[in-house]
């Protein structure tokens, strides 16, 4: 089981101080959920990136309502580590993350 989160870092506060509060707690249960157990796993809505982005993640968890809610990560598996870089929410064909509009 992958035990560590990193939500402390300033950009991921910035993240989710740009999403409403009422999400926070439903967010971070979610990723924990989700990554866990096998965070390397691909599956219908956790996908490895297949090309480096800014953010330099490398997998994307989606979740939530249509899927909105972008989680980056990077796993370091022989540290037993998930490493959050960004949260972001995607409003039609618009990620936007820190409350700026992102590409990817």
């Amino acid at each position: 089981m992958i035990s560590i989160f990193d939500y402390s870092d300033p950009d991921v506060l910035n993240d989710l101080v740009k999403i409403e509060n009422k999400c926070h707690s439903w967010i971070r249960r979610e990723i924990e959920r989700q990554l866990a157990y096998q965070p390397e796993l691909e599956t219908k809505n956790r996908n490895p990136l297949l090309r480096t982005s800014t953010l330099g993640s490398a997998w994307e968890l989606r979740f939530g309502p249509e899927n909105q809610f972008r989680v980056f990560d990077r796993t370091e598996a022989e540290r037993r580590q998930v490493h959050i870089f960004a949260v972001g929410m995607k409003v039609k064909e618009r990620l936007f993350v820190g409350g700026k509009e992102f590409d990817l």
